[in-house]
C-alpha cells in the first residue's frame, strides 16, 4: 500500500478522487476510472498499461469502502491484462487485483465468477512470479468467501462444472483447493451440487501428480463422510451412473474409490439403487475374478454384489403395471449406459421410510441381459461366473414369474455351462437348472408346448402315435410317488441327454457328477424315470447302451441314491414296481446292467432267465468286461444282502444258478476266481437241484406277488438286443470299426 501511495503522488488527478468521494460525485469518479482504464490499462504501450494498473489499484485505495460501487469498472480492465503476453504485466495485473480485492473485501463476491475464471488461468501460468502472485490473491479470495455468508453457490456451480474438466495439473490443483474450501464452510452446502461435479472429481483422481491425487482423494473422502451423516439430502439416483462408469476405470485408485462409493450408496439408499442394477452388475461382476493384486477392489465389489442382491424381494415379482401407477414421475430410469459398457452395513431408518415412499421398479430385463452376456463371454472369470449363476438362482427364487419369461433364452447357455472346467460353476449351474425344472411358476406361465413330442427330435427319437400315447409327460404320471415337476423338467432331461450324446467327453468326465448332483437337487426317482423313458426311444443305440451303463453304475454305487435303491430292493409298492419296469425296458440296451438291476430288485429267477439268453448274444470284450465289473460289484457292501441270501439255498436257488451262469460266461480270469471262491462258500451244494416244488418257495411267491409280466419283459429284452445286433452289423457293412470281439 505504501508503494501504491507513492505512485498516487505521480497521479495528481487521483487526488481529485478523494474530493469526488467526499462530494459523492459518482459521475466524476467513473470518469477518472474510465480514463485509467481506456487510455492507460488497455493501452497498446506496455508502460502505459503498467501505469494504468497501478492507477486503478490506487484509485481503489482512494475510494476505500466505496470501491464496491465501482468494482465492475475497476476489475474488468485488470482481468483483461491477465491475458497479456508480457509476464511482467500479468504479474502487475495480479498485484493490482490483489489490492482492489483487499480493499473491497466482501463486496467482490457478486463478481466472484469472473475473478475465479481469471485466477484459474493464472494458476496454470508458466511464469513462477505470476503463479506466486496469483496464489496470494487466491488465498485472499478464499478468506473472503470463508468469512462471508453471501457467497452465490448456485451461480458458481456452472463455472466449477466447466473448469473441473481441465487437464492442466495446476488448474486441477486450483479447482480441488477451492472445493475443499467450499466444503469446509458450514453455510455452504456443496453436497446438493455434488452430482454436477462428481464425474470431474473422479477424472482428477486419475491425475499423474501424487499431490493432486491425494488432494482429490481427501475431497472425495470428505464428501463421503457428509453423505453418511446426512443421507436424506443426498441425490443418490443422480450419481448412480457416474459411479457405474468409474467402477470400470482402468486406474486402480479411481476404480477402488468408485467401488467404495457404490458400496455406501447401495447400503444407504437401498432400493433407490435398483433401477441401476444392470449397470452396477456390469461394473461389479468382472471385479469378482480379480487376483490378489487387486484384492481390495475385489473385496469391496463382493460386498456391493451381495448388498445389491439382498435388495431384490418377492414383491418385485408383481405386475409392472401396478408398480408404475404408484411410482413418481421423477423416478430415475435406467439409461443405456449399462448396455454400452457391456459392449465396449445395513440401511438407515430414514432410507427404509424413503423407499417406502418412493416405489422403484426392478429392471429385470436389463439384469438378465447383463448376466447372460457374462455367461456367453469365454473370458469371464470363474468367480464371476459363479456370481452370475447365484444371481440367476436368486432371481428365480424371488421373482420366478418374471424370470420364466427369460427361461427359453437362458436355457441353452445354462446347458452349455455344464461343460465348465470348474466343479463349483457346474454345481451352481445345476442349482439354477433344478430350480427352473421344479419351480411351480414354470407350470403357470404360458411357455408354449412343453410336451416331450416337440423336443424328442433333438435326441433322434422317432415320433409315432403309438409311442406318444405312453411317453412324454404321460410317462412321468406313472410315478405318483415323486414330486410334480413342471414342463421344463422333461425338456431339461432331453437336452441333458442330448449334450451327453454330442459330447461324449462330458459324459465320461462329468456325467456321473452331474447326475448325482441332480439327484440331490431334484427327486432321484424323477431323474431316473424320465431318462429311462427318453432312452427307451433313443435311435443311437450305442449311446443308449453307454448311458444306461452310466445310470446303472450311479444307481448301484452312489450314496445319493440310497433311498432309491431301498425303494427298488423289495418292490413293495405299485410305484416301485412301475419304476422297475420303466428302468428295465431301457436297461435292456445293456444286457449286463439288466442283470444287475434284477439282482438289485431281487428278481433272481428273471436274472437267471436273462443269463440263459446271453448264449444267443454276440460276446465282445466290452461285454465280458462288464460281467467282470458286475462280479466285482457283487463283492461290494451294496450287495451284502445278496451274499447273505446265499446262505438260504432252499429259498434262493435261482440266485445261485444266476451266479453260476455268470461264472460260466467268464473266462478263467481273476473275476472267475473271485466268483468261484464265493460260490464255494455256499452250504450244501447238492440243494442247488431245483424241482417243481420250488415254485412254492419265497422267491417265486415274491415274483408273482409283484404282478410283473416277466415273460413280456424277457421278450422286450430280446427285441432290444436284436436291434443292437442289427445296428452293429450295419456299422460293419459301412466299414465302421466293429466292437472288440472275443477270439474263442
Amino acid at each position: 500500500l505504501n508503494c501504491l501511495k507513492s505512485h498516487m503522488r505521480s497521479w495528481p488527478s487521483l487526488e481529485l478522487v478523494r474530493e469526488f468521494v467526499a462530494q459523492n460525485n459518482a459521475a466524476q469518479i467513473k470518469h477518472v476510472i474510465q480514463i485509467l482504464s481506456q487510455e492507460f490499462a488497455l493501452s497498446q504501450h506496455p508502460h502505459s498499461r503498467k501505469g494504468g494498473l497501478i492507477g486503478l489499484a490506487a484509485c481503489s485505495i482512494a475510494l476505500g469502502k466505496d470501491s464496491g460501487l465501482y468494482l465492475k469498472e475497476l476489475i474488468e480492465p485488470v482481468l483483461t491484462c491477465f491475458n497479456d503476453a508480457d509476464s511482467r504485466l500479468r504479474y502487475y495485473a495480479c498485484e493490482a487485483l490483489y489490492n482492489i480485492v483487499k480493499v473491497a473485501r466482501g463486496s467482490v463476491l457478486p463478481h466472484f465468477n469472473v475473478l475465479f475464471d481469471g485466477l484459474s488461468k493464472l494458476a496454470a501460468d508458466p511464469d513462477p512470479n505470476v503463479k506466486s502472485g496469483s496464489e496470494l490473491l487466491d488465498r485472499l479470495l478464499k478468506d473472503i468467501v470463508t468469512e462471508s455468508n453471501k457467497f452465490d453457490l448456485v451461480g458458481f456451480i456452472p463455472l466449477l462444472r466447466e473448469r473441473i474438466y481441465s487437464n492442466n495439473q495446476y488448474a486441477r490443483q486450483f479447482i480441488i483447493s477451492w472445493i475443499l474450501v467450499l466444503e469446509s464452510v458450514p453455510d455452504i452446502n456443496l453436497l446438493d451440487y455434488l452430482p454436477e461435479i462428481l464425474d470431474g472429481l473422479f477424472q482428477i483422481l486419475g491425475d499423474n501428480s501424487k499431490e493432486i491425487r491425494k488432494m482429490c482423494e481427501v475431497a472425495l473422502g470428505e464428501f463421503l463422510k457428509e453423505i453418511k451423516k446426512t443421507p436424506s439430502s443426498v441425490k443418490f439416483a443422480e450419481m448412480a451412473n457416474i459411479l457405474v462408469i468409474h467402477c470400470q476405470a482402468s486406474d486402480d485408485l479411481i476404480q477402488l474409490t468408485a467401488m467404495c462409493w457404490m458400496r455406501e450408496f447401495i447400503q444407504l439408499a437401498g432400493r433407490v439403487m435398483l433401477p441401476y442394477s444392470s449397470g452396477i452388475l456390469t461394473a461389479v461382476l468382472p471385479c469378482l475374478s480379480y487376483d490378489d493384486r487387486k484384492k481390495s477392489i475385489k473385496e469391496v465389489a463382493n460386498v456391493c454384489n451381495q448388498s445389491l442382491m439382498k435388495l431384490v424381494i418377492p414383491e418385485d415379482d408383481e405386475t409392472d403395471e401396478g408398480k408404475q401407477s404408484l411410482s413418481l414421475q421423477t423416478e430415475p430410469k435406467e439409461e443405456s449406459l449399462s448396455q454400452q459398457e457391456v459392449t465396449s452395513s445395513g440401511e438407515s431408518l430414514f432410507i427404509l421410510a424413503f423407499t417406502d415412499r418412493v416405489p422403484v421398479t426392478l429392471n429385470l430385463d436389463g439384469i438378465v441381459q447383463v448376466l447372460d452376456c457374462h455367461l456367453h463371454d469365454s473370458a469371464t472369470g470363474m468367480m464371476t461366473r459363479i456370481a452370475v449363476l447365484k444371481w440367476l438362482y436368486h432371481l428365480y427364487i424371488k421373482t420366478p414369474r418374471k424370470m420364466f419369461r427369460h427361461t427359453d433364452s437362458l436355457f441353452p447357455i445354462l446347458l452349455w455351462t455344464l461343460s465348465d472346467e470348474s466343479d463349483e460353476v457346474i454345481l451352481k449351474d445345476l442349482e439354477v437348472l433344478a430350480e427352473i425344472a421344479s419351480s411351480p411358476a414354470g407350470q403357470t406361465e404360458d411357455q408354449g408346448p412343453c410336451d416331450g413330442s416337440d423336443m424328442r427330435s433333438e435326441l433322434h427319437i422317432p415320433v409315432k402315435a403309438s409311442q406318444l400315447s405312453s411317453s412324454g409327460m404321460k410317462g412321468m404320471e406313472c410315478s405318483p410317488s415323486t414330486p410334480t415337476m413342471n414342463c421344463y423338467f422333461y425338456k431339461f432331461m432331453i437336452n441333458l441327454l442330448k449334450r451327453f450324446s454330442s459330447e461324449r467327453k462330458l459324459l465320461e468326465t462329468r456325467g456321473a457328477f452331474i447326475i448325482r448332483q441332480l439327484c440331490l437337487l431334484l427327486n432321484a426317482e424323477n431323474i431316473f424315470h424320465s431318462m429311462a423313458d427318453i432312452l427307451l426311444r433313443e435311435e443311437d443305440l450305442k449311446f443308449a447302451s453307454t448311458m444306461v451303463h452310466t445310470l446303472n453304475t450311479i444307481l448301484l454305487t452312489s450314496s445319493e441314491l440310497f433311498q432309491l435303491r431301498n425303494q427298488l430292493k423289495d418292490l413293495k409298492t405299485p410305484e416301485s414296481r412301475n419304476l422297475f419296469c420303466c428302468l428295465y425296458r431301457s436297461w435292456c440296451h445293456n444286457p449286463v446292467t439288466t442283470v444287475s438291476l434284477c439282482f438289485l430288485t431281487q428278481n433272481y429267477k428273471h436274472a437267471y432267465d436273462l443269463i440263459q439268453k446271453f448264449g444267443d448274444l454276440e460276446v465282445t470284450v466290452d461285454f465280458l468286461t462288464e460281467v467282470d465289473k458286475l462280479v466285482q460289484l457283487i463283492e461290494c457292501p451294496i450287495f451284502t444282502y445278496l451274499r447273505l441270501q446265499l446262505l438260504d439255498v432252499k429259498n434262493n436257488p435261482y440266485l445261485i444258478k444266476a451266479l453260476y451262469g455268470l461264472l460260466m460266461l467268464l473266462p478263467q480270469s481273476s473275476a472267475f476266481q473271485l466268483l468261484s471262491h464265493r460260490l464255494q462258500c455256499v452250504p450244501n451244494p447238492e440243494l442247488l437241484q431245483t424241482t417243481d416244488s420250488t415254485k412254492t418257495t419265497l422267491g417265486f411267491k415274491k415274483a408273482t406277488a409283484t404282478n410283473i409280466d416277466y415273460l413280456e419283459l424277457l421278450q422286450h429284452f430280446e427285441r432290444v438286443q436284436n436291434k443292437h445286433l442289427e445296428v452293429r452289423h450295419q456299422r460293419a457293412g459301412r466299414g465302421e470299426p466293429p466292437d472288440r470281439r472275443v477270439v474263442l
